[in-house]
C-alpha cells in the first residue's frame, strides 16, 4: 500500500528517473533464458536473483550521480495468471511471486534511501495476452476480474503504485484501473503505439486516454508512453501540443530502437540505437512538453540510454 506522505509524480515537478530494457537487457546483454519474457522467473535462484538486484543497483546510482528521484519498477510484468501457468507455476504462486519482486525493490529502497531524495515502488502488471497485438480481447469487466488476482497480491506489499505497462486495446486499461481502485491503489497507464502513433487497434492515443478517463470513477494519476521510438509518438503530441489528453502524460519509456513492433519480435539481434541520440530526442520532448517528468527506457535501452538521457536533461549533473 502506497506509504502515507509519499509524493508522486503527478504531485510534483521534479524528475524521476526509472530503468530501461530489463527483460531484453538480461537476455540479449547478460544471456539470461527468460520464459516467455518472464523476468521474475530468475528470483528462484541466487544467480538470478544479483543479477536482477545488479541490473537495478546500476540505474540507482544513475539517479544518485545526478540527484534525482527514482521509481523502482517491479519485475511483474509477467506475473499474472496465465503467463505464469505458461511458464510452469501454479496459480496458488501467484502472491508468493509477486511480494517476492517487491520485497527485492523494498531492500534496494532502504539501501539507497539516504543517496536518492525520493524512491518509489511501482508494480508492473503485464497484458493478458501479447504485448504487441490485441489477441482474446476481454471487455472492461473480463480485465478487471482477470486483473484483480495480480493486483489484490500487490496490495499487501509495500508499493506505491501500479503501472499497467504496454497496453493496446482500451477496454483491458479500463479494467485495470476499476481493479486498482478497489484495493485503493494509485494507477499509471502506459499505452503502447505503432510507428503511426496509434494503438495497435488503430484507436488514436487522444481517444485511447479519454475513454479510460470517462469510463473510471477514480482516473489514473497519469499516462504514460512505453515500447515506441519517440519518432513514432513526437509529431502526434506536437500537432496536439495545448490539449488536456496530452497534459495526462507525464512519463515516456521509449525503445531503442526505431522499428515497429512487427520488425522487433522477428529480431534475433538487440538494435540498441544510439544512447546519445535517444537522450536528444527526450530533451526535445522535454522541451516541448514541460510537464513530463518521469523518464526512463523500454526494450533495447539499458543504463548507457538512461545515463543519456539524464546527461541531455542537464539534472544537476556533477
Amino acid at each position: 500500500m502506497k506509504e502515507n506522505g509519499t509524493i508522486l509524480p503527478h504531485e510534483s515537478n521534479d524528475l524521476f528517473l526509472t530503468d530501461g530494457g530489463l527483460e531484453t537487457t538480461l537476455v540479449f546483454l547478460e544471456g539470461f533464458d527468460l520464459p516467455c519474457f518472464a523476468a521474475f522467473d530468475l528470483l528462484k535462484n541466487q544467480e538470478g536473483y544479483n543479477a536482477i538486484k545488479n541490473y537495478y543497483i546500476r540505474y540507482l546510482e544513475i539517479a544518485k550521480k545526478y540527484k534525482t528521484n527514482f521509481i523502482l519498477e517491479a519485475p511483474t510484468w509477467r506475473a499474472n495468471p496465465d503467463w505464469i501457468e505458461k511458464i510452469g507455476y501454479s496459480k496458488n504462486d501467484l502472491a508468493e511471486i509477486n511480494k517476492k519482486a517487491v520485497a527485492l525493490l523494498t531492500d534496494l529502497k532502504a539501501e539507497f534511501k539516504n543517496d536518492i531524495e525520493s524512491i518509489l515502488i511501482s508494480a508492473c502488471i503485464g497484458p493478458r495476452g501479447d504485448g504487441y497485438v490485441p489477441e482474446n480481447c476481454m471487455n472492461a469487466e473480463e480485465a478487471q476480474l482477470y486483473h484483480s488476482k495480480q493486483i489484490e497480491a500487490l496490495s499487501h506489499t509495500k508499493i506505491d503504485l501500479v503501472s499497467a505497462m504496454t497496453m493496446n486495446y482500451v477496454e483491458e486499461a479500463i479494467g485495470i484501473v476499476k481493479a486498482a481502485e478497489i484495493f485503493n491503489l494509485p494507477v499509471v497507464i502506459s499505452f503502447t503505439v505503432e510507428t503511426d502513433g496509434k494503438l495497435p487497434t488503430g484507436m488514436s492515443l487522444k481517444e485511447a486516454i479519454e475513454k479510460v478517463d470517462q469510463n473510471v470513477n477514480i482516473a489514473p494519476i497519469y499516462y504514460m508512453i512505453n515500447c515506441a521510438h519517440p519518432t513514432h509518438f513526437l509529431n502526434e503530441l506536437k500537432e496536439n501540443q495545448n490539449e488536456n489528453w496530452v497534459k495526462r502524460i507525464r512519463a515516456i519509456r521509449a525503445n531503442a530502437s526505431c522499428k515497429s513492433h512487427a520488425e522487433l519480435d522477428e529480431a534475433t539481434e538487440l538494435d540498441r540505437g544510439i544512447p546519445n541520440e535517444l537522450g536528444k530526442e527526450y530533451r526535445d520532448l522535454k522541451d516541448s512538453f514541460p510537464h513530463l517528468n518521469v523518464f526512463g527506457g523500454c526494450c533495447g535501452t539499458d543504463e548507457e540510454h538512461v545515463a543519456a538521457i539524464a546527461d541531455q536533461l542537464n539534472i544537476n549533473s556533477l
